[in-house]
């Protein structure tokens, strides 16, 4: 290992036997082949000469840790203080593995894969620019430059494309790649319909069985209501949900609203924020059915018999891990902190399900939890219901479970909260290859205030400053050591978190910490506009029988025994209150006071022993019992599959809408504060709709304010260089801004 590293990293090696000063509290000693770096005396760090990822780690604490500026620290290992600055960024963004390889790219590689070269020869072929392709498959526009000038392109005389357009079966130039390959043999459905507000012949043949999904036909028009929604479709295109749902789900059978027509009702719907099918009442159903390509949306009733039919094949499970899957492999970069927390849903209705504890309203009551999975910018990845509202420490396994069949063999950091403190759980969680991060539950030892430190940083963009005290903690009895980094506040608490991973600097472990408010942000935010916490089904289905749960007779004896207690605290009150005021020179002995107050005794005594029966009874009865000798009638529970596949439908939607938050912010300067309030107001937006022959214009109205038509048209410029067909059509969508009146 150390050989490679040496190849990737050339640099003129310092004689062995010398010391380097690299300021006047530090310096560096080079001997037998080791270097040892020394401050005030006390040994930093030792390592293998050519080791050049400890070298990093060592530059980077040195500068971290305030015991040299980055220019000392340059000066002293032999590169320029770019170098330096770099091995920082790299480091605080993913960590010690980060200083394991070179930067840039490496010398003697081609940049694109075999099967990129010939993707880019095809998309050349189509006559696609080389901005375009670079859109497309994610790289830059130089890279796909010079691979084009690598394999001797040349560009087609109009003779050539004549001949090339003559071909049995022709291409369509205008359409991209994914076009050709998304519909199943780049066949998208066809209509036999010639007017957009009359389909009446798909509608017959899908009553005589012979349409399984209307094609989409767009109408023309101008200040079409709420159609700047169709901004989202890109995403939604790219978050692969269409393909997915038909590989998953096939077909709904013969239908003039499909399969594919249903999702994207689902999907445009949520982010129009009509949060239940009966929102569907009040809206035109022929302007929804613009937005579809159809001459009317479908009614409450229909789409209710569709969201039927799909929970009946119960694929809901299967049907969100492939859509993890997809984003996974699209977006592992951001996998690196996985975010997990449950979220209670408060039931209403008639039936007897179990309790659990919401904390936003500080009370128990019959609900349903669901466990979401985050990435470390907060989007969600998927999620999974709790059977009987168990516990984050019992669903922890089963949610790793799922993200190892996710992300692989890789390393990747859960973070929770208290919820899910055990530490003979954590043991076998970093046994299991992932790492853990989360705040500490319990009693535990205050750090004394003279060992906290002010650590000061850049993360993601932000100044961060914390005051922070580092130590390591034992567990299980000693047998169990973990990293400890409190934080102080001003007002003198003090945070606990405890990790696994000490390649992190604390500033980087509190960060990572204190970002699980991105997930309770997420919550409250599907809560006010996508209505997570909305019933979506009333049926219930068989619950185990068999199941314990906490025994209600021995809640009942927990109950009298506090009554008990407080009775006698009260009588011993009162019996204390006559032993203070005894007049001593009429009762002098302590049997007279007994006599007088004979009453106050008999009844003290007699709370004494109704407190020693009723804790007799309590030890006797079984802390849990069967549900089944609880609850009175059927074990039921609500039915799980409409509901999860509703939330699946808007995870999709917010992912989508945090997309576009992601491409709108190089072009909005408060997109921070303000990004899903712009979108939101885009996707609500009139806009005129044009068809052309290759292409469907969105032409959006104004915004509020300049700046944000600006941002608004620069965001669209930007969704038109992926030349995104409409699904379920071979139209590119193309969209822009009108110009301000």
């Amino acid at each position: 290992m150390a050989e490679l590293q040496q190849e990737l990293f050339t640099r003129k090696r310092t004689p062995d036997g010398t010391t380097v000063v690299v300021n006047e509290r530090c310096l560096v000693r080079n001997r037998d082949g080791h270097r040892v770096v020394v401050v005030s005396g006390v040994v930093l760090a030792q390592y293998t000469v050519g080791d050049h990822m400890a070298e990093a780690h060592v530059m980077v604490n040195l500068c971290e840790q305030g015991w040299a500026d980055q220019n000392d620290v340059a000066r002293a290992f032999g590169c320029t203080s770019r170098t330096v600055r770099r091995h920082q960024e790299r480091f605080a963004e993913n960590g010690l593995a980060a200083l394991g390889h070179g930067g840039g790219f490496p010398r003697g590689r081609s940049r694109l894969r075999p099967s990129r070269t010939r993707l880019v020869g095809r998309l050349k072929s189509e006559g696609l620019s080389n901005r375009a392709i670079a859109a497309q498959i994610g790289v830059t526009e130089k890279s796909v430059r010079k691979l084009v000038r690598r394999m001797g392109w040349t560009e087609r005389t109009p003779e050539q494309e004549s001949l090339a357009l003559g071909r049995s079966e022709p291409a369509d130039p205008n359409l991209s790649a994914f076009a050709q390959t998304a519909f199943g043999g780049g066949t998208p459905p066809v209509s036999l319909d010639t007017d957009p507000a009359d389909r009446g012949g798909d509608r017959l043949l899908a009553y005589l069985g012979l349409l399984d999904d209307a094609a989409p036909l767009f109408r023309a028009g101008t200040r079409v209501p709420r159609a700047g929604v169709l901004l989202a479709l890109p995403a939604l295109t790219e978050s692969g949900v269409f393909d997915i749902a038909r590989e998953v789900y096939g077909s709904i059978g013969p239908a003039f609203y499909g399969l594919r027509t249903t999702v994207v009702a689902m999907l445009l719907m949520a982010l129009l924020r009509l949060k239940r099918p009966e929102a569907l009442k009040e809206h035109s159903p022929g302007d929804l059915g613009r937005l579809l390509g159809l001459d009317r949306a479908p009614e409450v009733k229909t789409l209710r018999r569709k969201l039927i039919r799909l929970a009946a094949l119960g694929r809901a499970t299967e049907f969100g891990r492939a859509l993890a899957k997809h984003r996974v492999e699209a977006r592992g970069a951001t996998l690196g902190f996985l975010y997990v927390d449950g979220h209670v849903r408060a039931y209403h209705g008639k039936h007897s399900l179990p309790k659990a504890h919401l904390a936003r309203m500080r009370i128990a009551m019959p609900a349903t939890t669901d466990y979401w999975t985050n990435d470390q910018h907060g989007d969600p990845l998927f999620v999974v219901t709790a059977e009987a509202n168990a516990g984050l420490v019992t669903m922890l396994p089963l949610l790793l479970a799922e993200v190892r069949g996710l992300v692989g063999v890789r390393r990747v950091t859960v973070v929770f909260d208290r919820g899910g403190w055990s530490p003979a759980l954590f043991q076998k969680i970093i046994q299991d290859g992932f790492d853990v991060l989360t705040y500490r539950k319990g009693r535990w030892r205050r750090v004394p205030k003279s060992r906290f430190r002010i650590h000061k940083g850049v993360i993601e963009g932000r100044k961060i400053s914390y005051a922070l005290a580092d130590q390591g903690i034992a567990l299980l009895g000693g047998k169990f050591r973990m990293r400890q980094v409190t934080r102080l506040s001003g007002d003198g608490h003090q945070t606990p978190i405890v990790t696994s991973r000490r390649d992190l600097s604390a500033l980087q472990v509190t960060h990572r910490m204190f970002d699980r408010w991105r997930q309770e942000n997420f919550f409250k935010y599907l809560r006010e506009e996508y209505a997570l916490d909305a019933l979506a089904d009333h049926a219930v289905v068989p619950d185990n029988p068999t199941r314990d749960v906490p025994n209600p007779v021995r809640r009942r004896l927990d109950d009298k025994i506090r009554e008990a207690r407080a009775e006698i605290a009260s009588l011993e009150a009162q019996y204390g209150q006559k032993a203070l005021a005894n007049p001593e020179t009429v009762r002098k002995t302590m049997r007279g006071f007994k006599i007088a107050h004979g009453k106050l005794g008999q009844a003290l005594r007699a709370a004494t022993r109704r407190l020693v029966a009723l804790r007799r009874r309590r030890a006797a009865a079984p802390a849990r019992v069967p549900v089944a000798d609880v609850v009175e009638g059927e074990v039921v529970k609500l039915a799980p599959e409409k509901k999860h596949l509703s939330s699946i439908v808007k995870m999709v939607a917010y992912q989508a809408e945090s997309d576009l938050v992601r491409l709108l912010a190089p072009h909005y300067r408060r997109a921070d504060d303000e990004g899903r309030t712009l979108i939101q107001s885009a996707l609500a937006d009139s806009a005129d709709i044009e068809v052309t022959k290759h292409e469907l214009r969105i032409t959006l109205a104004p915004l509020s304010s300049a700046h944000r038509t600006l941002a608004l048209a620069a965001l669209c410029d930007t969704l038109n260089l992926a030349r995104t067909p409409s699904p379920g059509s071979r139209l590119l969508l193309r969209y822009e801004v009108a110009p301000a009146p």
